[in-house]
């Protein structure tokens, strides 16, 4: 009794709590008794101060292992915060001078040091070996204890190395924490930190205030825009796999009016700490981040968390969707999930030795199964990290919300079941979809197992591969299988799962959802709302500006599509701009052309939304970003001082036929391109003149309709391409 009231003294004294949280005194009291400890608590449960307290109130020195560099003066200022004198918390890292690591030590050798956070690497260094092994440690903390493993989503190879030096440093008690780790990860982590005795304090991985959801990667940049100005003033992170898409990203969304800021390892310290602190300080709302941003910070209200990029695990997902609603308010978890991302991810892959690229497979193949899969997203993530989650419906994600259809497939978990153990529990779920769906895979050949009864079984009743893979994920959700993680994910028969066989009880099954048949992929950062084939288009605002388009060609005794092509018309029947500024931002449109030739079509779609009381969709106008690149500049500021186009490509290391592509891309846009200084070398007059005449009559711009006319007249392709860019420039732009 005494030592909980003491425990609750220091911690209203030192932190201002009035009680601690979930098993926070537990796992206090077995750190203070001098145990081995492991936590596995998920995001915003408290983990930090399980170590802070122990250490402050402990005789010597706690030393905390933590990868975070960047954010150890944010948690040592806050500890310091807590104490007498700034000597109580220090930390020790690379970022230090002679003169600030001499008085680090001086002050830990006094007395007046409780916690010292360490980078792994200055631990690995022998002259802080030395100097620990004379002090008194209370006990080592390690933080992020997943970095230890290969199989966690953030392994750093340093991590492997800390039991060694702890050793040679001196028996003392280890306390390893973590906020995310699957049953495989806690297992490399004792056994890789010496600790399999230790006390495991495992908090359950729900965070039931999160609301998860997979959209699918259509139009992403747009549904972004759109999604955080329908949360004014809202915290939030979006996070991309990329620094490239960091920037490009925070980039249009300051230009479309949100308050937003990069922040990648790209950037210098001063940098992201800067972009930090104006989070926190909510001068800004919006965080583009890759994932060096977010450990550690401590924003209790974060209201959603956006991934642009699946991300490489469903550890790395729980842990930055983590970051949203730490105060038990609301918190939206939105991932865009297209399977390209999931090939690029696997591409970037090669080259690492073999045992490396399976694991990253298999946690690969973990993300697309929670991103596909029909069952509640909750019940998915927290089976991933060994917890059962027993409602039906978590009433708090898009497949819940939502749900799709289910049918009875008791039979087919049996056929699944069955097939699992013909093949003696020795494959993973393809090469078992393989066998049902009869489809002659190398494996299927060198085992033989297109002559097994089952072989093609699983095609009956126009049942498809996803349906099967639904199939898979149920039983494995109903623990009737398990994935072998140990051995890159076979499928193996649990005890329920021969249980079934024998007495087989209904189980409903959904299927899952089939994002590679939507319009998936990225808008490349341009103008939101470019649509093909008029799709979404208000088709009779459309066949109005396909006419008024035809009249001012007419007038201006050009062909239409000199004026705007039907995708720029289309875009305008989606997007209804009514002012020249908003035209501008159509796809094929640019400042240029809407100014020459906008003002009738404006008026046109300022009359037709007033009489027919349409709400324009202003909030998907997206300004793009003017492109950066620098090729698009380069081209045009030196065809502007004439160079020979030989020149411009070959300092570019472009082809020719590149160049000419890039220069047709630049004036489809409404820019002016001066080539008449080359094209007068090249072609002489009176051919320059057929073509331009042919291509005012011409309905369209098509090259391969422009060599059929020509055909007998030994024109090349490079001379029309030039031809026609000379044209589109001189009459259309």
């Amino acid at each position: 009794m005494e030592a909980t009231l003491s425990l609750q003294t220091s911690l209203k004294k030192f932190f201002g709590f009035e009680k601690f949280k979930g098993e926070q005194e537990q796992i206090i009291s077995n750190v203070l008794l001098g145990n081995d400890t492991f936590v596995i608590m998920p995001t915003g449960g408290g983990k930090s101060l399980c170590y802070q307290l122990p250490a402050l109130i402990s005789e010597g020195t706690a030393i905390i292992v933590s990868p975070l560099i960047a954010l150890m003066k944010n948690q040592v200022d806050a500890i310091r915060n807590y104490g007498a004198e700034d000597g109580i918390a220090h930390f020790m890292n690379s970022s230090l001078n002679k003169a600030e690591i001499t008085k680090v030590k001086d002050d830990i050798v006094s007395g007046k040091t409780k916690i010292v956070y360490v980078a792994p690497e200055s631990l690995n260094k022998e002259d802080n070996i030395h100097f620990l092994t004379d002090i008194k440690i209370s006990f080592f903390a390690i933080d992020e204890a997943h970095c230890i493993s290969e199989w966690g989503h953030d392994f750093r190879p340093e991590y492997r190395k800390l039991r060694p030096m702890i050793e040679r440093i001196g028996k003392v008690p280890i306390i390893a924490l973590t906020a995310t780790a699957t049953p495989k990860v806690q297992q490399d982590i004792q056994k890789n930190l010496g600790m399999q005795n230790a006390k495991v304090f495992k908090s359950s991985f729900n965070r039931a205030n999160l609301y998860y959801e997979v959209r699918s990667k259509n139009n992403v940049v747009k549904e972004i825009i759109k999604y955080v100005k329908s949360q004014p003033g809202k915290s939030g992170i979006i996070y991309c796999l990329s620094r490239k898409k960091v920037e490009e990203l925070a980039e249009v969304l300051k230009v479309n009016g949100i308050k937003a800021l990069p922040y990648h390892a790209g950037l210098d310290a001063s940098t992201r700490a800067r972009t930090q602190d104006q989070f926190l300080m909510e001068d800004i709302d919006v965080i583009v981040a890759t994932i060096a941003f977010g450990m550690g910070i401590d924003k209790p209200d974060v209201r959603f968390v956006i991934h642009h990029d699946i991300p490489k695990s469903l550890e790395g997902y729980y842990q930055e969707t983590g970051r949203a609603g730490r105060d038990g308010g609301e918190g939206k978890c939105i991932v865009f999930y297209s399977y390209d991302d999931i090939v690029k991810l696997e591409k970037f892959m090669k080259g690492k030795p073999v045992a490396e690229q399976e694991i990253g497979r298999q946690l690969l193949m973990e993300t697309v199964s929670y991103a596909e899969s029909s069952a509640c997203r909750r019940k998915s993530l927290l089976h991933y990290f060994g917890e059962n989650y027993k409602p039906d419906n978590c009433k708090n994600c898009d497949n819940c919300l939502h749900p799709k259809t289910k049918t009875e497939g008791m039979d087919d978990v049996v056929l699944i079941i069955e097939t699992v153990l013909e093949v003696k529990e020795k494959f993973k779920d393809v090469h078992i979809l393989n066998i049902l769906m009869g489809n002659m895979s190398s494996a299927i050949k060198t085992y033989k197992h297109n002559t097994l009864e089952i072989f093609g079984k699983g095609t009956e009743d126009d049942k498809d591969e996803k349906y099967w893979s639904a199939v898979i994920r149920q039983a494995v959700l109903l623990g009737l299988l398990v994935k072998d993680i140990d051995n890159y994910g076979l499928l193996k028969v649990s005890k329920e799962g021969k249980a079934f066989i024998k007495k087989p009880y209904s189980v409903m099954i959904t299927r899952d959802h089939d994002y590679e048949n939507d319009d998936s992929g990225d808008d490349e950062l341009s103008l939101a709302g470019s649509q093909k084939g008029g799709s979404g288009a208000d088709p009779e605002l459309f066949s109005t500006l396909k006419d008024l388009c035809k009249k001012t060609a007419k007038q201006k005794n050009l062909p239409p599509y000199v004026i705007f092509q039907e995708v720029s018309l289309e875009e305008m029947a989606i997007q209804y701009p009514i002012t020249i500024e908003e035209l501008s931002h159509i796809t094929g449109v640019g400042a240029n052309k809407a100014q020459k030739f906008g003002k009738p079509f404006v008026d046109v779609i300022a009359k037709y939304v007033a009489e027919n009381e349409i709400e324009r969709p202003q909030d998907m106008i997206v300004k793009s970003v003017v492109n950066k690149s620098g090729l698009k500049v380069y081209v045009i500021q030196n065809i502007d001082r004439k160079l020979p186009l030989e020149d411009i490509a070959k300092a570019k290391g472009l082809k020719m036929a590149q160049l000419i592509n890039e220069m047709y891309s630049i004036v489809s846009s409404g820019t002016k391109l001066n080539i008449g200084y080359y094209v007068d070398e090249q072609i002489d007059e009176d051919r320059q003149e057929d073509i331009i005449d042919y291509f005012k009559e011409a309905p369209t711009d098509s090259i391969e309709d422009a060599m059929e006319e020509f055909r007998d007249d030994d024109f090349s392709e490079e001379e029309i391409k030039l031809m026609r860019i000379k044209f589109i420039s001189e009459y259309g732009n």
